[in-house]
């Protein structure tokens, strides 16, 4: 199991030629229900007739995760203990063969606070911030809006404004591509990057993420 960073977008973009990817998302004080919701979505499964009859769908979720996969869960610091050791549960059912990815800014904080799920955690990392080396690159590969970009416009952007955080650069893409589709053949420059960043605010604040990787164990 794995989970949310700077760079995490464009790797999860790269799994699935090697593996499935399924991704939930996660609301704000979600209950079971929301969560079993969003999972059971995440897989391809009818939410709708399944969310709210715990069995069944606890068993349709059961035998999903007997494929080998990536199961992605983004903004997992919002979730309870209790959500946490659901989570536990569905992976300690024998035949589980998927993985499961959490993430988000101060997920290690709320894992610590269920201890069944924590001792099953497999590998715990910290992602730093873009490689400034391979900015274009991964940029480009995020969003073909960036293709072809003069790089020292992009170095400017992200010593400036994104700080080799992930999230600032999806917002800076966001605005690019809108500016960009204001008429034919506008041109991805320094000024219209500029004008993309004003829109963010004078001072774009930095969040930084983990990655845990976890597996049933």
């Amino acid at each position: 199991m794995r989970n949310r960073d700077h760079s995490r977008a464009v790797d999860l973009h790269l799994l699935p030629d090697r593996v499935p990817v399924w991704r939930a998302v996660i609301g704000v004080k979600p209950g079971l229900p929301q969560m079993r919701a969003s999972l059971l979505e995440a897989l391809g499964l009818a939410s709708g007739s399944l969310s709210h009859r715990a069995q069944p769908a606890d068993r349709a979720l059961g035998e999903a995760l007997r494929r080998p996969g990536v199961l992605f869960l983004d903004d997992a610091q919002r979730l309870s203990p209790p959500l946490l050791d659901y989570l536990r549960l569905l992976w300690d059912e024998p035949g589980t063969a998927a993985a499961l990815l959490l993430c988000g800014a101060g997920v290690e904080r709320v894992i610590a606070r269920a201890p069944a799920l924590r001792s099953r955690v497999l590998t715990w990392h910290q992602v730093p911030g873009l490689d400034q080396e391979r900015l274009a690159e991964t940029l480009a590969m995020f969003h073909d809006v960036w293709e072809g970009v003069d790089q020292a416009d992009l170095a400017w952007a992200d010593a400036t404004v994104a700080r080799g955080d992930f999230r600032t650069w999806a917002k800076i893409t966001s605005h690019v591509y809108a500016l960009s589709k204001r008429g034919q053949d506008v041109r991805v420059d320094r000024r219209l990057i500029e004008h993309a960043c004003a829109r963010l605010g004078p001072s774009p604040v930095k969040v930084g993420t983990r990655v845990l990787i976890t597996r049933r164990g």
